[in-house]
């Protein structure tokens, strides 16, 4: 396989690789950081990043801002090493559906954060928030649909295109850009053929933009991916990277609680299925008890940690903040555990260059 550097304007990571960005506290410093020192690019999620802040119940945006910063600085270290050389990138994953969005994106920029990645809604103000630092910025889209509103909204609104753009599929972990119908067709014969060439549709969209500001754009593909003969698939279609997520779940490195890895090695395919979550979006997950149970009714919720635009606590049928914080600290049967639809072929506890090494053999 021929692996080429990945180029983001004046910022280069030495493998054509991000590890995806997931919430709540799954990929921290920890994780990011190791990736990171691998040549990748690591992601931290700010999705209630503050959860184990002392002040987390209080008032969880000043705890979340103060964590971002935190954690970055961490990443940074263990992305340096012991002989202080990092040839990877460290950023964020903020989506578009927080709360307070632009100060999280503002806080992002002025850490240091090299890229900002956004999903889960259309990150249309995103150049403005980051305007005046050095900080990369990308989309995540999937559909061309979706590229193209962005990408015209910012050449008109801001006079500038993306820095990279993220295509996130159907078979991605969380929450999904699709809808309920086309999550159906998953495994109808012919339907990852036909969005593959959505995914030509979405680069084509990219390269207009690109030629119009006379730059390189790079397109990273995401969802599903977790071995070189998917890798390889994504670079024929025209990808210049990868974004893997739940392959990183399973490794020393990642920063969720030893129950929540073992939660992804004992499921089957079976155990996942499509959900959905109290912000109304269709979301990936494994069943277990606390899904059981939410099938039968609600969760009273006493409190509400104001963590995305849409939620309202009086109609949602359980705490999303708090039942990811269950899960991600080990109580796995009482709580949320989004994933990917590949999950069921994580079979042990590894390591990121393990995994690093399977994508790019």
């Amino acid at each position: 396989m021929n692996i080429k550097p990945l180029q983001i304007g004046n910022k280069q990571a030495a493998l054509p690789l991000i590890q995806g960005g997931m919430g709540v506290g799954v990929s921290l410093s920890g994780l990011a950081g190791a990736v990171a020192r691998e040549g990748g690019i690591g992601i931290i999620s700010t999705a209630q990043i503050g959860f184990r802040e002392p002040d987390f119940s209080e008032d969880s945006k000043k705890a979340n801002l103060r964590a971002m910063v935190t954690e970055l600085e961490k990443a940074k270290k263990i992305a340096a090493g012991a002989d202080g050389v990092c040839s990877g990138l460290i950023g964020y994953n903020i989506m578009v559906a927080t709360r307070d969005y632009a100060d999280y994106v503002r806080t992002a920029a002025l850490a240091g954060a090299d890229v900002i990645i956004s999903g889960a809604g259309l990150p249309v103000d995103m150049p403005e928030y980051v305007e005046g630092t050095d900080t990369r910025i990308a989309p995540i889209v999937s559909s061309e649909k979706a590229a193209r509103v962005i990408l015209k909204m910012w050449d008109r609104r801001y006079r500038r295109t993306a820095d990279f753009v993220v295509i996130e599929g159907p078979h991605a972990g969380g929450h999904l850009g699709f809808s309920n119908e086309e999550l159906d067709r998953l495994g109808e014969e012919g339907f990852d053929e036909a969005y593959d060439q959505e995914i030509r549709k979405i680069i084509a969209c990219v390269q207009e933009y690109g030629k119009k500001y006379q730059v390189s754009i790079p397109v990273v593909l995401a969802g599903g991916i977790m071995d070189a003969s998917q890798v390889r698939h994504a670079f024929s279609l025209g990808a210049d990277g990868v974004q893997v997520a739940t392959p990183f779940v399973t490794t020393e490195e990642c920063d969720a609680a030893d129950a929540f890895k073992q939660a992804y090695v004992d499921a089957r395919a079976e155990d996942v299925e499509i959900i959905k979550s109290p912000v109304g979006m269709p979301a990936r997950a494994i069943r277990n008890a606390f899904l059981e149970k939410m099938k039968q009714g609600r969760e009273t919720i006493t409190k509400c940690y104001r963590c995305l635009e849409k939620c309202n606590p009086r109609e949602a049928p359980y705490c999303i903040t708090q039942a990811l914080i269950r899960s991600v600290q080990g109580d796995v049967e009482n709580g949320l555990i989004f994933c990917g639809d590949n999950v069921q072929y994580l079979t042990r506890i590894s390591t990121v260059p393990e995994v690093i090494r399977t994508l790019f053999a």
